[in-house]
C-alpha cells in the first residue's frame, strides 16, 4: 500500500459541479484534487446538455428548412446524414474533454483517473493510492434508470441515444418527463415516425399545465404520437426482423419499433463509493442529503449537484460547488445557494422557459390573492408559415403589491429570453415594474411586459 496523499480539498467525480468546486477552492490556495473515473464533463457535457443541444440545433435547422419554401425559397432537400452530424458533435464533445483537462493544469487542480472508495470520513482510496483531505465533495453525479421488466435490455436510455451510428425509422420513447419531450422533438424533427408512451395522460406533469397542454398539441401537430395510460409490461424483440414491441400492462401490444428509448427518469450513482464505510447517510432511493451549505450528516464532508437529488441542472451544481468553496476557502462565512427561482429550460420544440411557482403551486401557497395574467399567439416568424405552433406566456402574481412568483414561456425563443426575466424574478420584481418596461417590438418577449 502507498503511502497517504493529502490535500486540503478532494472532489469525488469530474462533472460540471466538481470541476468548477475544485477550481474555485485552488483559486483561493487550497490543494485540490479530482478523482474521475469516466470523461471529464459529467453529464451535461458527454452526454447530456451539451450533445443534446447540438442534436436540437439540428431539429431547428430541420423545422427551418421546411419553412424556407413560405418564405419564397426554392430548395430541394435531400436525405440528412446522421452519422455525419454524430461525428461532428463526438469530435466538439472530445475537445471539451480536452478544454476540462487542461482548465485544471492551468488552475494547479490534481486530477487522478480512476474509481473513487471512502474507506473513512476524510479518506478514499483509488487502486492502491490512498488520498485524504480536510474536506471531501462528493460530486458523483446520477445514471439513466431502467425498468425492471423483461425485456428491458432490448432499448437503451438517453446515455444511448448518443451512441445511436444511424437515425432509427420507428421509435417509442417511454417517458413524460424533460428528457423524453426534448429526444422526442429531435426523432420527430429529422423524420422519426415517434411514439411517446406516458404512464399517465400528459408529459411534464410537475410543470406548469399551460406548458404540458400547449406542449403537446404542437408535437400532436408535428406528428408525434402519444400512447397515454401505458404501463410498460415487457419488450418483445421480434427474431425474424430485429424491430421491437412493448406490452403494456393493459394488454396493448405497441409496435414495431426499430428503438425503445428508456426516459424514466436518473438514479443517484452511489453505488461501490463505499458511502456505508465512510459513515454518509443516503436516503432510500440513494440520494445524499445535504443541509443549506451542502454538508452531509458528516462535517467537512459535502455533496453537490444530481447526488443530492436537488434541483438536477447543471448550473445548480456549478452554482453549489462555486458557493461552498468561496464559504470554505474564500471566508464567506454564509455563503450557500439559495434553491429558490431556480430558472430551468426545456429544449423541446417550441422550447419551454420556466422559473417559480407553477399555477397550482402558487394557488396552495398564497390562496386568493394569486392573480394570473396570460397570452397565447402565434409568434410572427410563423405568420408566413404553413405551420402554426402556439406561443403561451403565463405570468402568476401574488399578494397586493402583485410580486410576481412565477413566469412560463412556451414558443421560439423561450429558450434565450427567460434568463432576464429570471434576474428580475430574483430581485423581487413586480407587475407594476414589468408594466413600466418598455416593450422590444416585433418580439415574442414583449408580451411578458404588455399583459392586462
Amino acid at each position: 500500500m502507498s503511502n497517504i496523499e493529502s490535500h486540503d480539498l478532494i472532489v469525488i467525480g469530474g462533472g460540471s459541479g466538481g470541476l468548477a468546486c475544485a477550481q474555485r477552492a485552488a483559486q483561493y490556495g487550497a490543494k485540490a484534487l479530482v478523482v474521475e473515473a469516466q470523461r471529464l464533463g459529467g453529464t451535461c457535457v458527454n452526454v447530456g446538455c451539451v450533445p443534446k443541444k447540438v442534436m436540437w440545433n439540428a431539429a431547428q435547422i430541420a423545422q427551418a428548412l421546411h419553412d424556407a419554401g413560405d418564405y419564397g425559397f426554392e430548395l430541394e432537400i435531400g436525405g440528412h446524414d446522421w452519422s455525419r452530424l454524430k461525428a461532428g458533435r463526438d469530435a466538439y464533445v472530445l475537445r471539451l474533454n480536452g478544454i476540462y483537462e487542461r482548465n485544471l493544469e492551468n488552475r494547479k487542480v490534481g486530477l487522478v483517473r480512476g474509481h473513487a472508495v471512502m474507506t473513512g470520513p476524510r479518506q478514499l482510496r483509488v487502486g492502491e493510492q490512498v488520498y485524504a483531505a480536510e474536506h471531501i465533495v462528493i460530486a458523483v453525479g446520477g445514471l439513466p434508470a431502467l425498468p425492471a421488466i423483461p425485456g428491458a435490455e432490448h432499448g437503451i436510455t438517453s446515455d444511448g441515444f448518443f451512441d445511436l451510428p444511424e437515425r432509427p425509422r420507428r421509435v417509442a420513447i417511454v417517458g413524460s418527463g424533460y428528457i423524453a419531450v426534448e429526444l422526442g422533438g429531435v426523432f420527430a424533427a429529422l423524420g422519426t415516425e415517434t411514439t411517446l408512451v406516458l404512464r399517465q395522460d400528459r408529459v411534464l406533469r410537475h410543470f406548469d399545465p399551460m406548458l404540458s397542454d400547449g406542449l403537446m398539441k404542437v408535437m400532436r401537430d408535428e406528428g408525434v404520437a402519444f400512447a397515454d395510460h401505458a404501463v410498460p409490461k415487457a419488450v418483445h424483440r421480434d427474431s425474424g426482423d430485429a424491430t421491437l414491441r412493448l406490452e403494456c400492462a393493459d394488454g396493448r401490444l405497441l409496435g414495431p419499433f426499430d428503438t425503445v428509448l428508456w426516459a424514466i427518469g436518473r438514479d443517484p450513482n452511489t453505488a461501490g463509493l463505499g458511502l456505508d464505510a465512510a459513515g454518509v447517510r443516503t436516503d432510500a432511493q440513494g440520494y445524499i442529503p445535504v443541509d443549506r451549505f451542502q454538508v452531509t450528516n458528516l462535517p467537512q464532508v459535502y455533496a453537490i449537484g444530481d447526488v443530492t437529488g436537488q434541483a438536477a441542472l447543471t448550473p445548480v451544481a456549478i452554482a453549489a460547488g462555486r458557493r461552498l468553496a468561496d464559504r470554505v476557502f474564500g471566508g464567506m462565512t454564509d455563503r450557500h445557494l439559495d434553491y429558490r427561482n431556480i430558472p430551468t429550460v426545456i429544449f423541446s420544440h417550441p422550447p419551454i422557459g420556466t422559473v417559480g411557482l407553477t399555477e397550482p403551486e402558487a394557488r396552495a401557497q398564497h390562496g386568493d390573492s394569486i392573480k394570473v395574467y396570460t397570452s397565447g399567439f402565434v409568434p410572427m416568424y410563423h405568420a408566413l408559415t404553413t405551420r402554426k405552433p402556439r406561443a403561451e406566456m403565463k405570468l402568476i402574481c401574488a399578494g397586493p403589491e402583485e410580486r410576481i412568483v412565477g413566469c412560463h414561456v412556451l414558443g421560439a425563443g423561450a429558450d434565450e429570453m427567460l434568463q432576464g426575466f429570471a434576474v428580475a424574478m430574483k430581485m423581487g420584481a413586480t407587475k407594476r415594474d414589468f408594466d413600466d418596461t418598455v416593450a422590444i417590438h416585433p418580439t415574442s418577449a414583449e408580451e411578458f411586459v404588455t399583459m392586462r
